[in-house]
């Protein structure tokens, strides 16, 4: 099977190529032998009903600073595709919105994946609410009256934004710390939607574990590490990965919420777990899998592209 594949993405020239999920999903498409075609979000239009894209051929290398070629753009029918990789980092804005909304016009016939009116409809941290009993007290809000309750009756909290990404404005209230009511007036004047607030977990010390799921089942995961001067475990912020392995709450956890993963169409997800607790259910561009593999785990690439390829059967 030959698959043309279209991946809708950050140019391909800012990949940091040892870490880049995107990135080891195309490489594993292109050792397969399938056609890679590259385009970015603003390159996506609704034209007369179709849904178009300048694409342009992709080739790549996995070496550092050579790893790509493009060749020239062309204007193409993305009902063309077999497959489009909705890959794109966050913000999850209205920008974001408006792609799903397109591609969702071609998407069986052409498969999205994830399914996008599924990312749509799944915020990460909207999404994982379904699943209260698995995750700490949260709460979302705008009304600092609401949130000056929950800090009262839980102690430390987490006050990050609804919509962001990569440990962006995430903040660590002690109980007694005077500052939240002048961050949520900067909140209030950065973003129009709700914050996100949780009781905070001191497990986060002990590592913020990212868990891959393909088709609803654990693949791999690894464990991230804040540095001792954060409180976020993001790797680009500073925070470590290690090798771990799942524990029984964890593997209770992902059979939870595979069927709801399955339903949704969501072949590659990425969530988070502190503790005993599941924070986020990542189904926008869900990474880790390079150090998965870094640290002697599967090859989640191919299970993602042997997934990909019964669904195309």
């Amino acid at each position: 099977m030959s698959l043309k594949i279209a991946v809708q993405m950050d140019h391909v020239s800012t990949v940091q190529i040892a870490g880049d999920t995107t990135f080891a999903l195309s490489l594993e498409a292109q050792q397969r032998g399938h056609q890679l075609f590259h385009y970015t979000p603003d390159r996506l239009s609704l034209s007369d009903g179709k849904v178009i894209a300048r694409l342009e051929a992709m080739k790549l290398a996995d070496e550092k600073g050579r790893h790509f070629e493009l060749g020239e753009p062309v204007r193409t029918d993305l009902s063309e595709m077999d497959v489009i990789l909705l890959r794109q980092d966050p913000p999850f804005d209205m920008n974001y919105i408006t792609t799903t909304h397109i591609l969702e016009r071609i998407h069986p016939k052409t498969l999205v994946v994830n399914d996008p009116a599924w990312v749509r409809n799944s915020p990460e941290k909207i999404f994982v609410t379904e699943f209260a009993d698995l995750m700490p007290e949260t709460l979302i809000t705008k009304d600092p009256l609401e949130v000056a309750e929950f800090r009262a009756k839980h102690g430390d909290i987490i006050v990050k934004p609804l919509y962001g990404n990569g440990g962006a404005g995430i903040f660590h209230l002690l109980e007694a710390d005077r500052n939240l009511a002048s961050l949520l007036e900067m909140f209030g004047q950065m973003f129009r939607e709700p914050y996100i607030v949780q009781r905070y977990l001191k497990d986060v010390r002990k590592g913020d574990k990212r868990i891959i799921l393909i088709d609803g089942e654990p693949v791999g995961a690894i464990n991230r590490i804040p540095s001792d001067t954060d409180s976020r475990s993001n790797m680009h912020v500073g925070g470590r990965a290690e090798k771990t392995e799942l524990t029984d709450r964890e593997r209770e956890i992902c059979t939870r919420i595979g069927p709801s993963l399955r339903e949704r169409g969501f072949i590659l997800v990425g969530i988070d777990v502190i503790g005993d607790y599941m924070t986020e259910i990542n189904v926008t561009s869900p990474t880790g899998i390079r150090e998965v593999k870094r640290f002697g785990g599967q090859d989640i690439a191919g299970l993602f592209w042997d997934a990909v390829e019964a669904k195309r059967r």
